[in-house]
């Protein structure tokens, strides 16, 4: 017998489609939603899991089904988990928050901040039952093709409520049996500004110097990581959020020598002539600075930067 899917995955990248692989392997019922009326069915995905150290053979890819859900087929869905890009997620969300059910609960997991702050009072403005959490993984993985990736990385995911009802404890147990060194943390917001801490240094230099992420650890660039980081926790503190300058220097410091090989995300983006989600990381900064009266010339001129090689 088949089971209604009640959790929901809008966009198929790499993180949603790596989401999806772990929710299925826990026996969650779990489908993407469709970008069009055109996209139903069923779809195969390809999964290639993390390879061990000791596994010396050649790690096989896993094909398994997943459906793929219209948009007017949502009235089971009690949790959509949004993993479009950052930029992407008001537009995508917004036309289904009518056609969800009024207790359909949204996570976003996304990389940056912003959308957030616009889609709080969207869910606190609807019915009862209605609630947003917010999410930050940094497992690592690779999309080869539409509907086939691999693990590349362990890494830490933490999920916490952020407006209107929380997430019951039936999902939200399901969820962090479900993926790996997940955990659910009280006040998530101080984290995703440690994460944007992370994505705002290393992006936009690997972008605009088109280098992998360990070449920020040459001297040169210890100056200007620096000024990103100082601005960063000025413009937190601001916003209510005190954040510890010498643990975020050292946490990104660790993140370049441990994915020392790796391009990043806005490396890729550039590289493949595709948007950017500078708006979301170092524009964000800029953005909720102007909002406390302040500057952050650092991240602005890195924001410009890359917006001009976006073009």
């Amino acid at each position: 017998m088949t089971h209604a899917v009640d959790i929901a995955i809008l966009g198929a990248g790499a993180v949603g489609q790596l989401i999806c692989r772990q929710l299925t392997v826990a026996g969650m019922d779990v489908g993407f939603i469709g970008r069009n009326a055109l996209e139903s069915g069923q779809q195969v995905l390809s999964f290639t899991p993390l390879a061990s150290a000791d596994d010396h053979q050649q790690i096989q890819a896993i094909p398994y089904s997943v459906p793929i859900l219209t948009a007017d087929a949502l009235d089971n869905i009690r949790l959509v988990i949004v993993c479009v890009k950052a930029y992407q997620v008001l537009d995508a969300l917004s036309p289904l928050l009518k056609q969800l059910p009024s207790q359909c609960h949204i996570l976003l997991l996304h990389n940056g901040m912003g959308p957030h702050l616009a889609l709080a009072p969207l869910i606190n403005a609807q019915a009862n039952g209605r609630g947003l959490s917010l999410g930050t993984t940094s497992q690592g993985v690779l999309r080869q093709a539409p509907w086939q990736i691999k693990q590349t990385g362990q890494g830490l995911t933490q999920l916490g409520h952020f407006a209107g009802a929380e997430l019951t404890k039936h999902y939200r147990n399901a969820l962090l049996a479900a993926i790996p060194s997940s955990e659910w943390v009280d006040a998530i917001v101080p984290c995703l500004w440690q994460k944007l801490a992370v994505n705002a240094a290393i992006n936009p230099l690997t972008a605009l110097y088109q280098c992998p992420n360990g070449k920020l650890a040459e001297p040169d660039f210890s100056e200007v990581i620096k000024s990103i980081l100082d601005e960063l926790v000025m413009v937190a503190a601001h916003d209510g959020v005190s954040l510890d300058k010498s643990f975020l220097h050292d946490r990104v410091y660790q993140v370049i020598r441990l994915t020392a090989g790796n391009f990043s995300s806005m490396h890729q983006d550039i590289a493949h002539k595709r948007r950017t989600e500078i708006d979301q990381i170092n524009g964000y900064i800029c953005e909720r600075a102007q909002a406390h009266g302040l500057s952050a010339p650092v991240n602005a001129e890195l924001w410009a930067r890359v917006k001009h090689l976006a073009v």
